[in-house]
């Protein structure tokens, strides 16, 4: 299938690692030109030279703690440089632990750096979207937007205000020729999996090689996800290829979540 991204131009944020990373890496490899965004300048030097030859590739240092920042930043590259067709907003997930047990500035800053700094960057990039009649913002969630992830009280909480701005945003933006969709990954082989496993083994008295067999058995397919096959989804719903896919969830858990 021709994807026909090809001279497409990429925003994708959170590309040191995992998901992100995986994500800009496809992304090139079907010649898109990508532009990666973290806060860690030589963090994101090695992943632009592990990018294709092929495209125009380029990086913005930005913290995702500063949302005006984060914009302004994006509007200058714009400005100097070229817009973005594409938008893959992603960043790391809060802190795990239980609700109740959750500060008020657990609940900003992840409030801050997930649906505050998506809502900019859409503000930045669908401007030039809507002039080339064609947009992809792809959002990399969580399947806690659909059924609630024990000891992640406020990941689940945030992520499903960001699943709920996806959806208004991608009515409001559907007839310029953008899409707005949601990818939901499930346990990925990345640090953040790593960090969650470590957590759940502590509280429950077991080794992190247990728990790991343990959370593996969690998905009918009985494995975790490696970053690639998230990323080739989301590849997909940024192609003209997926062009009637506008306002959905997409799990990408291997078959974990019980809802439809």
């Amino acid at each position: 299938m021709d994807l026909k991204l090809k001279n497409k131009n990429a925003l994708v944020c959170g590309s040191t690692q995992g998901i992100g990373k995986a994500t800009a890496i496809t992304l090139a490899n079907e010649g898109v030109n990508i532009t990666l965004v973290a806060r860690n300048r030589e963090k994101l030097k090695a992943v632009l030279s592990e990018l294709s030859d092929e495209g125009n590739h380029s990086y913005i240092v930005a913290d995702f703690s500063n949302p005006r920042e984060l914009q302004e930043q994006v509007i200058k590259f714009i400005e100097k440089n070229h817009g973005f067709h594409i938008l893959i907003n992603n960043t790391g997930g809060p802190r795990s632990g239980a609700i109740l047990s959750a500060s008020l500035d657990e609940f900003d800053n992840a409030f801050t750096q997930h649906l505050k700094c998506n809502h900019v960057l859409a503000q930045a990039t669908i401007p030039f979207m809507k002039t080339e009649g064609f947009g992809r913002i792809v959002n990399i969630i969580s399947t806690s937007v659909k059924e609630p992830i024990p000891g992640l009280g406020v990941s689940n909480t945030i992520r499903g205000a960001v699943g709920n701005w996806s959806k208004t945003l991608s009515v409001e933006v559907g007839a310029f020729g953008i899409t707005v969709n949601n990818v939901l990954p499930g346990f990925t082989e990345t640090e953040r999996l790593t960090e969650i496993i470590k957590i759940k083994a502590n509280g429950e008295g077991k080794s992190v090689e247990d728990m790991t067999e343990i959370m593996k058995n969690y998905a009918p397919v009985k494995r975790f996800s490696k970053p690639e096959e998230t990323a080739n989804v989301i590849t997909f719903l940024a192609s003209e290829a997926a062009g009637y896919v506008n306002g959905i969830n997409v799990p990408v858990d291997g078959g974990r979540t019980k809802s439809l």
